[in-house]
């Protein structure tokens, strides 16, 4: 019981930490002015995939923190609620891009906080099903979140010219100069 109630509380306080994080990120870069370090971690324009890095950032540094304290066991719960949110950004996105036209700032703001809910939603679903608990299966999943990371890096400084990185409203993609 002591075990399950220090659980909740590291996942009430990941969740707060990822929203209140993630949610500062967007405008990091920009109070930085226009730093190439910050750019690593916030966002540095609007496209889908720099709102995605508001989700990734605060989440992967979070899961550290988490496998750090209380172990790796919490590593494949924990990708399997990073991989959900990071799905339910564009497709929340490009749906009501589809529905509506380009969604306004406020419905940004709210995929992203939806996001967040679902990832730690899938997070707590997993750690209670107590499957994948296997080494190996913490292993494949530390491996993916690197992976995950690296790409967010990556494509920050050398971005791919795919409409996911397009800012919707300049149409450039990656740091914009």
């Amino acid at each position: 019981m002591v075990m399950e109630e220090r659980q909740h509380r590291w996942e009430i306080a990941g969740l707060l930490l990822t929203l209140i994080a993630g949610n500062l990120l967007h405008f990091v870069y920009e109070w930085s002015g226009r730093s190439p370090v910050a750019a690593a971690f916030a966002a540095v324009n609007e496209s889908t995939w720099e709102h995605m890095k508001l989700l990734a950032v605060p989440w992967l540094l979070w899961t550290l923190a988490e496998a750090v304290t209380n172990g790796a066991s919490a590593l494949f719960p924990r990708m399997l609620g990073l991989l959900a949110g990071l799905i339910a950004i564009p497709v929340t996105y490009y749906t009501l891009w589809g529905i509506m036209g380009r969604p306004h700032h406020l419905v940004n703001i709210l995929i992203f906080q939806l996001a967040v809910l679902l990832a730690f939603a899938v997070t707590r679903r997993a750690r209670e099903s107590g499957r994948f608990d296997g080494r190996g299966w913490q292993l494949l999943s530390l491996l993916l979140m690197l992976l995950i990371g690296a790409l967010f890096l990556r494509w920050t400084y050398h971005t791919p010219h795919l409409p996911i990185f397009a800012d919707p409203v300049t149409g450039i993609a990656g740091i914009p100069v």
